[in-house]
């Protein structure tokens, strides 16, 4: 079995180690804030839309529940089939660059000294290390300056699938907690209020853990989530259903 990527059991060296990039989280970092997000955003819309067909604060209760269990079964379930659909396309490219190096390890290094060659080294230089990258590891040269898979952006279905269905759970619990608590006949503009308030914090921490600027994350999260909650309160309101 073809290993999920090659890699080197040196670190890679940093020239600013006190200021590091955030790439490495990117896998993880997009799968947590997407999770989040879904988790925050439809189970308050799910909330808000029962509520404005019909104030019964069980019905509300087991609709908020129900989209929690449901969204983040689904959320953990669809991250990793899709990932995994991504490490698949990468393990394929990997075993067919593999053969490629097995049958033409020359036209391969020759092809390799092209791509640094149009980076804009010489001829000569270029040659020089796309050798070197052979002697050291000709797989994981290709994979990366060929293909653009490395061990940062290579796909971790579990890590995707654990990171989106936990943080949707934690943060669909927000506006469950929210309905659950506000007093009667105000479960909408509670729920409103906590999941502004709640986005507007993940937006940032998203922002924070990706070395982002916080201010068009935050006001990002928050536009689209109310929006999402206007519609679904719309429909309930309009049709008198639970959506």
């Amino acid at each position: 079995m073809t290993r999920p990527f090659p890699s080197t059991s040196a670190p890679s060296p940093s020239a600013h180690a006190d200021d590091p990039h955030f790439m490495t989280r990117a896998g993880w970092l997009r799968a947590a804030v997407l999770g989040a997000n879904d988790g925050i955003v439809s189970v308050s819309s799910i909330i808000v839309g029962v509520a404005a067909a019909s104030p019964d604060p069980r019905a509300i209760a087991i609709a908020g529940v129900a989209g929690l269990a449901a969204g983040a079964m689904s959320m953990a379930a669809g991250e990793y089939v899709s990932v995994s659909s991504q490490s698949d396309t990468e393990r394929a490219d990997m075993q067919r660059e593999a053969e490629a190096l097995k049958a033409d390890p020359e036209g391969e290094m020759a092809e390799l000294a092209e791509i640094w060659q149009a980076r804009g080294l010489s001829a000569a230089t270029a040659a020089q290390v796309a050798q070197e990258l052979h002697e050291h590891d000709a797989l994981a040269a290709h994979m990366r300056d060929e293909i653009g898979v490395t061990e940062v952006s290579s796909a971790n279905p579990l890590q995707a699938a654990g990171a989106s269905g936990l943080t949707f759970s934690l943060a669909a619990a927000l506006p469950v907690a929210a309905a659950l608590l506000a007093p009667g006949g105000a479960v909408i503009p509670v729920v409103l209020v906590v999941t502004l308030l709640a986005l507007a914090v993940l937006g940032a921490l998203g922002a924070w853990a990706g070395g982002a600027p916080k201010g068009p994350a935050v006001l990002r999260v928050m536009l689209w989530g109310a929006f999402a909650m206007a519609v679904t309160a719309g429909v309930g309101k309009l049709f008198g259903v639970a959506v």
